[in-house]
């Protein structure tokens, strides 16, 4: 019998494969998951996933495949599939799996309507699961080709997140441990929007003082939306927060940075979505529950309000701007409550 840990991606988009790929570079035993017969003919034939992350070699030990419940079967399940899809996915492996099965969360965002975060969502279909997530300042096509690269990785318990980081991580995929799992998904939820307002400053042409106050003030965002749901703000200075969104909010890489980027040179949301831009941008949705989770826990977030409101409530780029410069005068860091 192998000594291998085995380990089933759900999700074969950039970041599923490039983790499949991570995975089995740790020499883990890999199955990835499909719903999209031309992605599995691809890797099947050609070891690439064209669609996703076309400059990457896919071994031919990653087992490529639509059966879920072939995959479902491995000792580790990482689930990477769009945020809004990840309730439907855990319905579906609800009776494949066995309570004690981990599920590794490395999708980012908050659910529309529930307003939970992924963590939430899986727990609320699974409950007895053990669940861990990884979240951090990853370009997967750099991961995937062996660049250096390190990330969050966010457990209770410190036994299943050293299996988690062997099987994995190695020496150029570096997992950092935490147990504030609420900690790191909020840094990856709300970077996605923030890098949407950097690409707007961007494509004003703003210059890099409005990027660095944007990317700052982002972080203060996310510390107030983290101490509201029980994470600690300190985590948002590690990889999953600030260093998540120093990666997001400074390359037109990043996809919601991009779509930034062409709202403030003028192009209408309209004219990009669904577009011609390719691949998911998660800012666009989350920009929503981030906007709906603010007000019905009454928080300040003006930069991802200001996003929101561009993107869904007809307001000109140049509008958006003004509010956001027209706010008064305030401290730079919230008082503190007596004790």
């Amino acid at each position: 019998m192998s000594s291998k840990t085995s380990v089933g991606v759900i999700g074969a988009g950039a970041w599923g494969t490039a983790l499949a790929i991570l995975a089995n570079r740790a020499g883990s035993d890999v199955k990835l998951w499909s719903r999209n017969e031309t992605v599995i003919n691809n890797i099947r034939s050609r070891r690439i996933n064209e669609a996703y992350l076309p400059d990457c070699f896919v071994d031919p030990s990653i087992q490529i495949t639509s059966d879920l419940a072939e995959v479902a079967k491995s000792q580790l399940l990482i689930l990477s599939v769009p945020s809004q899809s990840v309730r439907t996915i855990c319905i579906s492996l609800s009776d494949l799996i066995e309570p004690s099965r981990p599920i590794i969360i490395s999708s980012k965002g908050i659910e529309r309507g529930s307003l939970a975060l992924m963590s939430e969502v899986v727990q609320s279909i699974l409950p007895s699961n053990p669940v861990a997530v990884i979240s951090g300042p990853n370009f997967a096509n750099e991961a995937a080709a062996g660049l250096p690269t390190a990330t969050t990785l966010a457990c209770l318990d410190p036994v299943l997140g050293e299996q988690i980081t062997y099987a994995i991580g190695g020496k150029l995929f570096r997992p950092y441990l935490t147990n504030d799992i609420i900690g790191a998904q909020i840094g990856g939820a709300v970077k996605n929007v923030a890098a949407i307002a950097c690409g707007i400053a961007a494509g004003k042409e703003f210059g890099e003082n409005a990027r660095a106050a944007l990317i700052t003030r982002a972080v203060a965002e996310m510390g107030r939306l983290a101490r509201v749901k029980g994470g600690r703000q300190e985590t948002l200075l590690g990889l999953s927060g600030i260093g998540d969104l120093m990666l997001t909010c400074s390359s037109l890489k990043s996809r919601n940075m991009s779509l930034g980027y062409s709202l403030g040179q003028g192009k209408s949301i309209k004219e990009l979505l669904p577009g011609n831009m390719h691949g998911l941008t998660e800012g666009v949705v989350t920009a929503d529950s981030i906007y709906e989770l603010s007000m019905k826990l009454g928080l300040t977030m003006p930069i991802s309000m200001a996003v929101y409101n561009i993107l869904k409530q007809n307001v000109t780029v140049d509008e958006g701007i003004m509010d956001l410069l027209g706010r008064p005068f305030a401290a730079e860091a919230e008082p503190k409550m007596p004790v």
